[in-house]
């Protein structure tokens, strides 16, 4: 039995898409418009509309990075996060 080295989980702060797509969101304010209607819809529903989202990423061939991005999106803390983030840059 050999002694395993515990996995570090990633936090979205260490997925860079992420983070520019929160930056993207400050700047363009059809993209803030965009993600605070999806971010502000109750938690299933957000959860299925990201869901598909992803899906259509994913056959589009978007980029992983952006793919990832948009999946974290999925996570009902994450999402109360980004949706702080970016009301905050409206402001």
């Amino acid at each position: 039995m050999g002694i395993s080295t515990p996995v570090k989980a990633r936090s979205v702060g260490d997925i860079d898409g992420f983070i520019t797509l929160l930056r993207v969101a400050c700047e363009t304010p059809s993209v803030n418009n965009t993600l605070e209607k999806l971010l502000s819809m109750p938690d299933e529903r957000r959860q299925v509309l990201v869901h598909n989202w992803v899906n259509d990423l994913i056959v589009k061939q978007a980029p992983k990075d952006f793919i990832e991005a948009v999946a974290c999106l999925l996570d009902d803390a994450v999402s109360e996060k980004a949706y702080e983030v970016i009301y905050q840059c409206r402001r």
